[in-house]
């Protein structure tokens, strides 16, 4: 019987496949795997806005919210909201294979100093920024200033 050498594109080729199919290289890497629903403003009715959306995480690592920004208001920034009580945070948990839920009457973003109110049916862009993840934009769209949706929060 005859044996030929293996090539080295053929073995790395198989350390590859081999590797992957073991888990190894896959995308439960140890990092955070983000995505954004259920994202709104409510219209405002004074100087300030509140914005409300999910960060599901369906990586291995937590990772935090630790800012956003956005040309509509001269600073955006994050709340927590405990026992009825609002306060300002410097960043939010968001858990591996879990989600920071923001929403009305809890953890929220507060738009401050806004340069121009939006109104129903236009959008805002933010920019939320992580401690381990790059950097997402969003576009909220701005419902009536009541809303309060049925699902997804």
């Amino acid at each position: 019987m005859r044996h030929r050498k293996a090539t080295v594109p053929a073995v790395a080729g198989a350390l590859a496949l081999a590797l992957a199919l073991t888990g190894c290289g896959g995308s439960d890497d140890g990092t955070a795997r983000l995505s954004v629903a259920s994202a709104y403003m409510p219209q405002p009715v004074s100087d300030l806005a509140a914005g409300f959306l999910t960060i599901t995480n369906e990586g291995e690592a937590a990772d935090r919210l630790t800012s956003v920004s956005s040309d509509v208001a001269g600073q955006v920034t994050v709340h927590e909201t405990v026992d009825g009580s609002m306060r300002e945070v410097e960043s939010l948990d968001i858990p591996a294979h879990g989600s920071l839920v923001l929403e009305s009457a809890g953890n929220h973003l507060m738009f401050e100093q806004l340069k121009r109110k939006p109104t129903q049916g236009q959008k805002v862009a933010v920019e939320l920024r992580f401690a381990h993840s790059d950097p997402v934009t969003v576009e909220l769209p701005v419902k009536p200033a009541t809303y309060r949706p049925t699902t997804g929060h």
